[in-house]
């Protein structure tokens, strides 16, 4: 396997960068240009910016602001936000994005993802799946950004990563909502089943809150990517500290 990617995450809401608890109760963590630029800097492999109530309000993300952070990186940079056709995906690429990761659209309508994998390349298209344990089984739910707005999705989360692959997606992030913001550790269980699954890359996201936690991770569920937030934005974690840790553990990291 290539080099595990460490990916600080942010939330943006109004143009500020946001972190809850579950999807809930956000709080101000900093300003996104800001933050982008330290992650930069502290040697990140990669960035995510997700615009997280422009779904649940019927907008797409604005891409002049993707142009401002595309020229403050030198890394690459994935935008989600209200991406619903593949004009609007393609208008992010050529602001400076290098992928474009949809969520609620694509579950409204599933073809999305194939028409952007046939015009755009598959490397291009991550597929966001907001998944957590109801019932036995992991469910995925659309619309997380706002509260008010989230509901089931109607799908299990393992079928729905499986037919998001067939349909062109190049990545899966699986955001475990039960671990979010908890700090107690990724649903290695899940993302282990997800990764037993899939041929392309899956990257964790939901509940880093010590280093060991992205050791974990990657030796149980064996994904490409760590994914985090908070830690990272309140200065627990350092992402220098973190990938000496990891080398040291073992894993390949990018120093």
């Amino acid at each position: 396997m290539t080099a595990r990617r460490i990916i600080p995450c942010l939330d943006v809401k109004d143009g500020r960068v946001v972190k809850g608890v579950r999807f809930e109760g956000h709080v101000d963590m900093g300003d996104a240009a800001e933050l982008a630029v330290r992650y930069r800097d502290e040697g990140a492999d990669e960035l995510v910016f997700y615009d997280i109530t422009a779904s649940p309000e019927g907008r797409t993300l604005d891409y002049g602001w993707v142009r401002d952070i595309a020229r403050l990186l030198d890394i690459p940079f994935c935008v989600a936000g209200g991406i619903r056709t593949v004009d609007q995906a393609a208008a992010c690429l050529d602001n400076g994005a290098d992928k474009v990761s949809i969520n609620s659209p694509a579950l409204e309508r599933p073809e999305l993802i194939s028409e952007m994998a046939e015009r755009l390349g598959s490397q291009c298209v991550v597929v966001g799946v907001d998944s957590r344990r109801e019932d036995g089984d992991y469910v995925v739910h659309k619309y997380t950004g706002d509260p008010d707005s989230r509901r089931l999705a109607g799908r299990l989360t393992m079928d729905w990563i499986v037919e998001a692959q067939d349909r062109g997606a190049g990545e899966i992030v699986l955001n475990c909502i039960d671990q979010d913001g908890v700090r107690k550790g990724y649903d290695t269980a899940q993302l282990a089943d997800a990764r037993s699954r899939l041929t392309i890359p899956l990257v964790a996201s939901g509940g880093a809150g010590a280093k060991s936690h992205f050791l974990d991770v990657f030796d149980r569920a064996n994904v490409s990517g760590a994914l985090a937030a908070s830690v990272f934005h309140s200065g627990q974690i350092a992402v220098p500290d973190l990938k000496a840790f990891l080398a040291g553990a073992g894993v390949e990291v990018r120093l």
